[in-house]
């Protein structure tokens, strides 16, 4: 029977990048020494969710904050999730990127988040993503020894068949780093990280900062692990903590077996109606 260990890092992000370096690597090793064997950490951990001010923090592959990552992981000997940094490429267009390494500190994966948050609700919330970021286009899975998982970011997960085309690709976890706003977090983050759950029969982790009062973008908070049946099995307030979680992966094996949905799945027919 296959168990494992993880921890998200709900940590509060402050304007100061060195900070918030120092603070996830505290919470990091506290995860591990408590033997966590895979840990997460928010959307953008980084840097503020500011979009005006988001370029001024972004990173070239290797730069300062993934090199931490990867020492972050092979000093504390876990599979370590990034969260999401702004990272630059070459051309210097700007993605919303999380970069997963291995407990030797080898890189393992990187994904550009594909769905950009832009959205405008009047007398609530204006924010478009895409002034500043480019989109992603690729899906991949990272394999664990215990376990094959994905990592989608925030908005991606509103897209259902984002995440459904993860689990048919094998993934038995889904990791969602998810900055969630105050008014859209209490309406749908519990109520999204269940249904990806039970549609995808999935674990689901889902990462959000702490809830910075001094922050101009005020997130939800309440980062929480959910099991295929949708269950929530841990979950975080708004303020800073780790939450951890054993995760049974045997249940994956369990549920889709007795609810056969992903072999059920109609390729032939939705497909046919997404070329018209």
């Amino acid at each position: 029977m296959s168990k494992l260990n993880v921890a998200v890092c709900q940590m509060k992000v402050e304007n100061d990048k060195e900070k918030n370096l120092k603070k996830a690597e505290k919470m990091i090793a506290e995860a591990a020494k408590k033997g966590s064997e895979l840990v997460v950490l928010p959307e953008i951990f980084n840097a503020p969710y500011q979009t005006d001010i988001l370029p001024q923090y972004a990173e070239v592959y290797p730069g300062p904050t993934t090199s931490f990552l990867k020492n972050q992981a092979q000093k504390n000997q876990i599979y370590l999730v990034g969260g999401s940094i702004p990272e630059k490429d070459r051309k210097g267009r700007i993605y919303n990127s999380s970069f997963t390494f291995d407990d030797r500190g080898e890189l393992k994966g990187i994904y550009r988040k594909v769905h950009l948050f832009d959205v405008d609700i009047p007398g609530k919330i204006t924010f478009k993503e895409s002034n500043i970021f480019t989109s992603g286009n690729k899906l991949s899975i990272i394999s664990h020894p215990k376990a094959a998982f994905t990592v989608i970011i925030c908005y991606d997960c509103r897209f259902p068949e984002w995440a459904k085309l993860a689990a048919l690709k094998g993934a038995q976890i889904l990791i969602i780093p998810a900055a969630f706003s105050l008014k859209t977090g209490a309406a749908h983050f519990e109520l999204l990280m269940r249904t990806r759950a039970v549609d995808n029969q999935v674990y689901v982790i889902a990462a959000s900062p702490a809830r910075n009062p001094e922050a101009s973008f005020q997130v939800w908070g309440h980062s929480m692990i959910v099991n295929p049946w949708g269950e929530i099995i841990a979950e975080a307030g708004s303020e800073e903590e780790i939450i951890y979680a054993e995760l049974d992966l045997s249940l994956v094996d369990k549920i889709r077996e007795e609810l056969p949905l992903l072999k059920q799945f109609r390729h032939d027919v939705y497909e046919t109606i997404y070329k018209k």
